[in-house]
């Protein structure tokens, strides 16, 4: 049996859970690695597992795309933060979290050998969902600052492209894609025939007055923008799997296929608390969102200490820093010396496709701010101690 192989030998491992064994490994350690907020969801989505609870028929398997109650509130949510109106044209579909709205999306527009194009550095579950379909993850380089280079992004199309994937605000650097680079993006994808991926999982999350734009927005952007949210993160939704897709109307039947044959329908307690959560009144995520911006800034100002040592771009989005560190040394053995010996726990820039040096992504939503101020110091602490070794 150990002769037989796999498409999934060719797939990485996830990294997330390797670091989870080295820090149970190290009691004690204090991890900026997991993306996911400290706080809870909102009282009204646990308000609303009662009508869930109430109604016996919501044990059965409901419609694949999504309840109805829950399509309508995310139409108007779409329609009033992010100027996408539901019509015609284009569709939601309710998804066990946006990761699996991507998968969705892949084996909907890909056949095996196809390409899509992602800019580095990438989410790597969006790598390794291209390599679980058989098709080829095409990269291209993101510039000094990690912003889009739409010429080099028009230059690496070739007849077997499907998609081009954008990430804003961006996961793992923070950056926020400006409304000009995203425009470009879905210009050469229309221009081209090709499908736009725009992940959005981090919509909410953006300082210092920067705007999130959709490309869903842009005018004549239905047939050809699939775009990708989620509950997990504004939401402290991260177990209770919920997200959605936007998609061009034309995609629903294969992306139902999809979806009908690894999850049937979304869990239906889920889409409760959903609907509940999005009742939530406006304080909700602007006193949440505003204590991790001032977690952020607490953050940077310890890692400026570290200029000599490192590259440090103050990114207006997410709740990442994307760190290069100028060492020779591999990223993930300086992740694990960082665990060992200094208790602290970040994840090696390799994961995401950044080979050509050594760099950490840094998360900051998880811990409070205290803990988070202890952890920074760690790494401050550990980085001057080791790479100056």
């Amino acid at each position: 049996m150990e002769s037989l192989t796999s498409r999934m030998q060719a797939v990485q491992s996830p990294i997330i859970p390797v670091v989870g064994e080295l820090i149970k490994n190290s009691p004690g350690t204090i991890s900026l690695g997991q993306g996911v907020v400290s706080y809870n969801p909102p009282p009204e989505a646990r308000e609303f597992l009662g009508k869930f609870l109430a109604e016996p028929a919501n044990n059965l398997y409901k419609s694949v795309e999504g309840i109805p109650p829950l399509l309508k509130a995310l139409a108007g949510k779409l329609q009033a933060f992010n100027s996408i109106e539901i019509n015609g044209e284009n569709c939601i579909v309710v998804t066990a979290g946006s990761n699996m709205g991507f998968m969705n999306a892949i084996l909907a527009i890909t056949n095996p050998g196809d390409e899509i194009i992602l800019n580095t550095p990438y989410y790597f579950n969006h790598e390794m969902a291209i390599a679980m379909a058989g098709c080829r993850p095409v990269l291209v380089a993101t510039d000094e600052n990690y912003q889009l280079h739409p010429e080099a992004i028009a230059q690496a199309i070739t007849p077997k492209t499907r998609a081009v994937v954008t990430i804003s605000p961006n996961n793992p650097t923070g950056v926020v894609y400006s409304q000009a680079a995203l425009r470009q993006v879905n210009q050469i994808c229309a221009t081209r025939s090709i499908y736009h991926i725009s992940d959005e999982a981090y919509e909410y999350f953006t300082y210092n007055g920067v705007k999130h734009v959709s490309p869903g927005s842009f005018g004549n952007s239905s047939e050809y923008t699939i775009s990708l949210y989620s509950l997990s993160k504004a939401y402290g939704f991260a177990s209770w799997r919920i997200g959605y897709m936007v998609i061009p109307k034309h995609l629903l039947v294969a992306v139902k296929k999809v979806q009908d044959t690894i999850l049937i329908c979304p869990p239906v307690i889920s889409q409760y608390a959903a609907l509940g959560a999005l009742q939530a009144k406006d304080e909700y995520l602007k006193s949440n969102i505003g204590a991790i911006a001032q977690i952020r800034q607490l953050v940077l100002d310890s890692l400026n200490r570290l200029q000599s040592l490192c590259s440090i771009i103050p990114a207006n989005g997410a709740f990442y820093f994307f760190l290069k560190v100028h060492t020779q040394m591999d990223a993930f053995e300086l992740v694990k010396r960082l665990i060992k010996e200094h208790k602290v726990a970040v994840i090696p820039g390799t994961t995401f496709g950044m080979d050509d040096g050594c760099y950490l992504r840094v998360a900051y939503g998880a811990l409070q701010k205290e803990t988070v101020k202890e952890g920074i110091e760690r790494l401050v602490q550990g980085l001057e101690t080791i790479v100056k070794i």
